[in-house]
């Protein structure tokens, strides 16, 4: 086999994309199987809504052909769903990050040492628009109050205990149930420990 400029196909490119294909069969053989049997239909039901042959179900539902446009949203009307749900899980490779209970990744920071905890909750590799979850705890009422200046916006849900926090020349008295959205760029962080231990969420972003 040749390409236009008469030398031969890259077969590593002709395999990447048998291999992409071969996936995309299987999610529509999978998420059309799931569909069916979640609406109680036989194959010979489905094929009498879709005008299908039994067997082009099966063939389908064993990712052994590949389906045309066509067959698809006769599919999917068949199915009474809309013809992107045929392709759910197709693009798959996507980073997530998952923390159990009392888990997570300490970080040192301005009065770490004085009875603050900060504990990453998860990260994304790689992107710079990622939010970043943090659990604060705070059980030392100490004369350290680290203030704080990012790019971005912060959100802070107050979990447990109470304090008076600071945002630029505004203070904000809050306890569990309370949160504060904050432009990063102010001077920001807790001022008074009020009803110790105390534990809130901060989500930043970029």
């Amino acid at each position: 086999m040749t390409n236009q400029t008469g030398g031969e196909t890259d077969v590593s490119v002709d395999a990447a994309a048998d291999a992409v294909a071969g996936k995309l069969e299987r999610v529509i053989a999978g998420q059309l199987r799931r569909y069916r049997t979640a609406q109680r239909l036989s194959a010979a039901e489905l094929a009498a809504r879709t005008g299908l042959s039994k067997a082009m179900i099966s063939k389908i539902e064993s990712a052994s052909t590949s389906c045309s446009l066509t067959t698809l949203q006769r599919l999917a009307d068949g199915l009474k769903i809309p013809v992107t749900a045929l392709f759910r899980g197709a693009d798959t490779d996507r980073d997530a990050t998952f923390t159990k209970n009392g888990q997570g990744s300490l970080t040192v920071r301005s009065g770490t040492q004085h009875g603050h905890e900060y504990r990453v909750l998860g990260t994304l590799k790689g992107r710079t628009d990622a939010l970043e979850p943090t659990l604060v705890t705070l059980t030392d009422a100490s004369d350290v109050f680290p203030l704080f200046q990012h790019p971005g916006t912060e959100f802070i849900y107050m979990l447990s205990g109470k304090m008076i926090y600071g945002h630029g020349a505004y203070e904000y008295t809050m306890e569990a149930g309370d949160s504060l959205l904050l432009d990063g760029e102010g001077p920001h962080g807790p001022l008074e420990l009020l009803d110790l231990p105390i534990r809130f969420l901060a989500i930043s972003a970029k």
